[in-house]
């Protein structure tokens, strides 16, 4: 009997009676990472450790966490083991494997990036049946330039800003892509000083065994000379002055985002896999059946197709091609 994989508050599969990154509050669910986005106030929770720290700083309260290592099987249920493998994505995000005696194995990708990023563990690309993988960048216009590339391009701002006499002022989601950037800049040589909200998650990295750079809270009286990491609209950034702004992030290979996010440059440097290396990932897994969720994922789901992979967007339309 094949998986019963449904789009229902996240994913859910009934044939076990758990949840995969639900949104709202269910008594069982594995959460892949400690994104608001794949959070909620479940009673009863299968994650990493440091998931399990991080989700704790971002959603206090009284919950049963079964807290696993990468790599060790754990029983799920009578007949299903979980194993947590890493994801790439954030700090001690998780790939979600599960093994039933009669539905075969599926692999959960939750939020992953393939190559290898600063501020993540390596991503594992274990075999399964099924895949369920996010395909946010499924468009083929969203292959990017390599991160070291990227990386570069991103110092070389910095510096050519402090050199000017200005600040350079990174926009980056707090908790993981501000983690990456406080280590490629700092290991550049560039002295940081961080939002309040990227201050206190880089501090809990370094709690659970994360080394980072050198770096400082963001003081508006003594800002001068650093780079300055903080969420894009953060109002301490109306504070800095003169600056040069550069928002960091996937979406920046469009071209419209650098004026939407109202910054002078937008770099592409982001902690989800790009088309490529989706490909490649379903490449390595090798899956008799793939549903995609989140971002084009039908679209994603038809290139697949046309590759000669079964493969479906999982909770919407799927329009099929015909052979003319």
């Amino acid at each position: 009997m094949p998986w019963d994989v449904r789009s229902s508050n996240g994913v859910w599969l009934p044939q076990i009676g758990w949840w995969l990154d639900a949104r709202y509050s269910t008594p069982r669910c594995v959460v892949s990472h400690a994104h608001s986005d794949h959070i909620a106030r479940h009673r009863e929770v299968v994650c990493t450790r440091a998931t399990a720290r991080l989700m704790q700083e971002r959603l206090p309260g009284q919950r049963e966490f079964h807290v696993l290592p990468f790599g060790v099987p754990e029983q799920l249920t009578l007949d299903c083991t979980v194993t947590l493998l890493p994801a790439g994505h954030i700090l001690g995000s998780a790939l979600v494997l599960l093994e039933h005696n009669e539905h075969g194995s599926l692999l959960y990708t939750g939020d992953f990036k393939l190559n290898a990023g600063l501020a993540a563990e390596p991503c594992a690309t274990p075999p399964a049946d099924v895949l369920v993988m996010e395909t946010t960048f499924g468009l083929p216009r969203y292959a990017m330039p390599s991160a070291s590339e990227t990386g570069a391009t991103i110092v070389g701002f910095c510096r050519a800003t402090l050199t000017d006499s200005a600040t350079p002022v990174l926009l980056a989601y707090s908790l993981g892509k501000s983690q990456e950037l406080v280590r490629l800049v700092g290991r550049a040589g560039l002295p940081v000083m961080l939002h309040p909200h990227a201050a206190r998650y880089t501090r809990l990295y370094e709690e659970l065994g994360a080394a980072m750079p050198p770096h400082r809270p963001f003081d508006p009286q003594d800002h001068r000379g650093h780079v300055v990491i903080a969420p894009a609209g953060a109002e301490m950034i109306n504070w800095i002055n003169p600056k040069r702004t550069a928002a960091v992030t996937g979406w920046a290979m469009d071209s419209r985002t650098r004026h939407q996010l109202g910054c002078d440059e937008a770099f592409p440097l982001s902690d989800h896999s790009d088309f490529n290396e989706l490909l490649t990932f379903v490449d390595r897994v090798r899956p008799r059946t793939v549903y995609t969720v989140h971002g084009f994922a039908r679209e994603f789901a038809a290139t697949l197709r046309a590759r000669g992979i079964e493969a479906w967007a999982l909770g919407r339309g799927n329009q099929l091609e015909l052979s003319l």
